[in-house]
């Protein structure tokens, strides 16, 4: 099957179905935390709040980590190029801010993004697609996809530039079926999702919610890195994604760990949550 980039323009302005899915899948993590805040009884601007902090730090951490990765300053500015350990990193650094502005504890705020959090990376990877950036190595499968027009296109010579083994006489302009990873890791993060929200209500410790998502979403990335076309494998063809996910998932583990038991948090220790009783 072939693909072709999701593009159109608007008064001279470039609209990608990257950006576009950006959007909604800020949108849907708001409204994710919203609803958990209703459900608490607690005051719903900080949903708001967290989702302006996390997508100006989000945005400004995976592309400023794609441009440590490629040593091109100019990638700053291309509609691809977004590192999602770069993205997690910059919107954690701009969530925990606003929480600390607001005093909330750092665990109750982990807690209300988490669901949040794999819902909206699972949306965005749908742009990710859309766009036909993070595809996958030559696949005969059915489901293969080839992205003439992707970034870059998947012609036999730019995935030998990400160090994937072609066929001998293969012609270097053949566009090659690839996996599809982007709605791989769609499906593998909307499965994390639902298991966080069913848990969400979980008698478990403040923080708990949290760690489990890192260690799913580290698993989830650790194994897709085996069918990504990237260029950064390094011992024995393991990828720096996936040192970072085993990071993720030891952080996960350790706080799981630390955090199994009720703690007998409560809306009382979110106070500048609570709203103002009626007059």
């Amino acid at each position: 099957m072939t693909v072709y980039p999701f593009v159109f323009h608007i008064f001279g302005l470039e609209i990608t179905g990257y950006g576009i899915m950006l959007m909604i899948a800020f949108l849907m993590a708001g409204w994710v935390m919203d609803k958990e805040l209703r459900r608490r009884g607690l005051n719903r601007d900080f949903a708001s709040d967290v989702v302006v902090a996390a997508l100006i730090g989000g945005i400004v951490g995976a592309k400023l980590w794609y441009v440590a990765l490629t040593g091109d300053p100019a990638t700053i500015l291309s509609r691809g190029g977004f590192v999602w350990y770069g993205g997690l990193a910059g919107g954690a650094i701009g969530v925990i801010f606003v929480g600390w502005l607001k005093r909330i504890p750092i665990r109750f705020t982990m807690d209300l993004t988490a669901p949040a959090l794999a819902v909206g990376y699972a949306i965005g990877r749908v742009g990710c697609f859309l766009v036909e950036d993070d595809y996958g190595i030559p696949t005969h499968l059915p489901w293969g996809v080839k992205f003439p027009q992707g970034l870059p296109p998947t012609t036999a010579a730019n995935l030998e530039r990400f160090r994937v083994h072609i066929p001998a006489g293969t012609p270097p302009n053949q566009v090659l079926a690839v996996h599809p990873t982007e709605l791989y890791e769609v499906a593998a993060m909307l499965f994390v999702f639902w298991i966080l929200w069913r848990l969400r209500r979980n008698r478990h410790a403040t923080g708990w919610l949290f760690g489990l998502y890192m260690v799913l979403a580290g698993i989830e990335r650790f194994l897709v890195e085996f069918v990504r076309a990237k260029d950064d494998r390094i011992l024995h063809g393991f990828t720096l994604a996936q040192a970072a996910s085993v990071i993720v998932v030891i952080v996960g583990v350790a706080l799981l760990r630390r955090w199994w038991r009720d703690d007998g948090f409560s809306v009382a220790d979110v106070e500048s949550l609570v709203p103002p009783a009626p007059a």
